[in-house]
């Protein structure tokens, strides 16, 4: 268990889609927006972690046309939010200079919404959780569904807790942070990377 703690932790820490859309939302919406942007992640990948200890992202894997067609509609979905994010930077530059930060209004139920379906929709999960728990399971075949949906638990608690920590880092240092400068660098940069892996995940190959 201690081994899948410490090698979950250092996967979750590694920067990447998750953490630049709970940073962006994090200055956008405040604590609150990220917060709701990792409870939401956190279920995406409930999701994925759920169907893996019961073997269905395995089932999902071995079907090429399931697998293009969830690869599809994550792909779709994180380039439209790169879009908004890349279009939103533009209206940051705009903006003048000023020691006030800009305030948008909350959506919160959209946070929730991006946290989770940025990670539902992406089958690089499934596969990540195929081939990253069974590394840690007994061979034991009646204890390892139990195994896996433990280890599942662990890895949904230890996102949890690392971006817990993360959104009250950024939310303190969040009045520089949303200078419009900042701000929009922040959101240029959030968009080229889900842009660049939304490209990714589209042209992967299925297996």
């Amino acid at each position: 268990m201690t081994t899948f703690a410490l090698a979950a932790l250092v996967l979750i820490m590694m920067p990447g889609p998750d953490q630049a859309l709970i940073t962006r939302n994090a200055l956008v919406g405040g604590r609150a927006g990220g917060l709701l942007t990792m409870v939401g992640g956190v279920l995406g990948l409930t999701v994925h972690a759920s169907a893996a200890a019961v073997g269905l992202s395995a089932l999902l894997l071995a079907s090429a046309t399931a697998f293009t067609v969830l690869k599809i509609a994550g792909a779709v979905y994180l380039l439209w939010l790169a879009v908004q994010m890349l279009r939103s930077a533009a209206r940051s530059r705009r903006e003048p200079a000023a020691d006030e930060p800009v305030t948008v209004p909350p959506r919160r139920g959209a946070y929730l919404r991006q946290g989770f379906l940025s990670n539902a929709l992406n089958p690089k999960v499934a596969l990540f959780f195929v081939t990253f728990l069974p590394q840690f399971l007994s061979a034991d075949a009646g204890s390892a569904r139990a195994e896996a949906l433990l280890f599942s638990a662990v890895f949904a608690l230890l996102y949890l807790a690392w971006f817990g920590l993360y959104v009250a880092a950024v939310d303190q240092l969040g009045r520089w942070l949303r200078r419009p400068a900042v701000n929009a660098r922040i959101e240029q940069v959030t968009g080229v990377l889900l842009a660049a892996v939304a490209i990714r995940l589209a042209t992967a190959a299925n297996h």
